[in-house]
């Protein structure tokens, strides 16, 4: 159950922003003892991985914060974010951590179940949010997208180490998302029917 919530929770880190949860799975792997990577995804760890990652993380950190910028980074971010998601959930779900010291064979022997797993929640995350920025941005004349972008990457590390520590609080994280997803998307019908009653 709880390498379940390890690696949902990097999935869904993922859909925010595919580089965190790999660069902390990676460096917690390295540099602590929170977790251990599997032999298969031990390469996680490996410095010039890590190396990458980091600057990966750096260019997409610049991109998502400008409007019109970020609506392109997220169409090329369709294969990455939810690549990233199936790699994070195999990874975190066939690792020891804090709170498992036994991941299920589940895990670990069939790999394709959790990589078709978190790619499946990883494209949920960000077709939401490659949804919701565009509109953020005309409603704004672009000025959310920073503070958004500056949101979502915050929610993506915390996530991603909570996954890793405490599992179980996945799942606040998760209803949160949702309640925000459905408010948002109330929001934009009420727009809409405002916006709809004006022309009349």
């Amino acid at each position: 159950m709880l390498e379940l919530l390890t690696g949902t929770g990097l999935a869904t880190a993922a859909g925010l922003n595919a580089y965190i949860p790999l660069l902390v799975i990676g460096m917690l792997d390295r540099y602590t003892n929170l977790i251990n990577l599997p032999s298969t995804w031990s390469w996680l760890s490996n410095g010039w991985v890590l190396l990458i990652l980091a600057v990966l993380l750096a260019i997409e950190f610049v991109a998502d914060k400008v409007p019109v910028v970020d609506s392109v980074n997220d169409v090329v971010q369709t294969v990455v974010r939810p690549t990233a998601g199936g790699m994070a959930f195999a990874a975190g779900t066939g690792s020891e951590t804090v709170t498992v010291t036994d991941p299920s064979a589940l895990w670990t022997q069939k790999l394709w179940i959790p990589i078709v797993i978190g790619l499946l929640i990883a494209f949920t995350v960000h077709g939401a949010k490659a949804t919701a920025r565009p509109v953020m941005n005309v409603a704004t004349v672009g000025m959310a997208a920073p503070v958004v972008s500056t949101v979502e990457d915050g929610a993506s590390a915390g996530l991603s180490v909570v996954a890793i520590i405490v599992p179980f609080l996945v799942i606040i994280f998760l209803i949160g998302l949702v309640w925000w997803m459905v408010t948002a998307r109330r929001r934009r019908r009420q727009r809409r029917a405002i916006g709809a009653l004006s022309e009349k």
